[in-house]
């Protein structure tokens, strides 16, 4: 059994490495252009790898990383807590410094996790990809170079809620209507992103996404892991 506290929820927010397809330089015009027709290739609408590239944000090599925030519960019952930090900035390099500075601080000890919703196949992955970039240590907890299986301490929400099927993607808003949960996505979604980030320069009403998909995600855990709620006026945003 995992103790609640020993989990971090994360949730990560990327976008592109440039606003606009016009203001790559020419050889990663090139990278993208071959990376867009491999998106494309069953594609039958007309598109072109600078109509698409906003998708961008969503690869590692094309994109950058500009909020990380973290959720961690404390208590049991009905009277627990829960606090949620975010790192964000446009030097990702200095987002990643500080992330990693905070797990470091905070794995020693009694056995610890990471959460995230669909955090094998992006969060987890997307991290570590930019911390080599920015030539930062990966923490032993992100990094799984040579672990068994039953040795990586990761957790994923979407992973718990297919029960073995691996067909389809399930959003972290329809899990959180199917189990009544209030929606994180008030405000913006994930596609707003990058819009929000380039053209309303909103930094801030990103992190109030992302610390709010912590939130969600969390709850949702509780609810797959038979475990009362959190109520909201026990959630506390550093």
């Amino acid at each position: 059994m995992i103790t609640l506290n020993n989990i971090l929820f994360i949730d990560i927010e990327t976008v592109s490495q440039y606003e606009h397809f016009e203001e790559l330089p020419e050889t990663w015009k090139e990278l993208w252009t071959k990376k867009a027709e491999n998106i494309l290739r069953n594609n039958k609408d007309e598109q072109t790898a600078e109509s698409i590239y906003e998708r961008a944000a969503i690869y590692a090599e094309f994109g950058k990383i500009i909020c990380i925030s973290c959720g961690n519960i404390h208590g049991t019952g009905e009277n627990k807590t829960m606090s949620v930090k975010s790192f964000y900035g446009h030097d990702e390099k200095n987002v990643l410094a500080d992330f990693c500075e905070t797990l470091h601080k905070w794995t020693p000890g009694s056995q610890k996790y990471l959460c995230a919703h669909n955090g094998k196949e992006f969060d987890f992955p997307y991290l570590c990809r930019r911390m080599v970039i920015n030539n930062e240590c990966i923490p032993d907890l992100l990094n799984i170079s040579g672990k068994r299986p039953w040795e990586v301490n990761h957790i994923d929400t979407m992973e718990l809620w297919r029960f073995g099927d691996y067909k389809n993607f399930t959003s972290l808003n329809l899990m959180a209507h199917a189990l009544n949960i209030p929606t994180p996505k008030d405000d913006i979604d994930g596609s707003m992103v990058g819009m929000v980030y380039w053209r309303e320069k909103n930094l801030e009403r990103i992190v109030h996404y992302c610390q709010k998909d912590v939130v969600t995600m969390a709850q949702i855990y509780l609810r797959l892991t038979r475990e009362s709620l959190v109520q909201q006026q026990n959630i506390e945003i550093k």
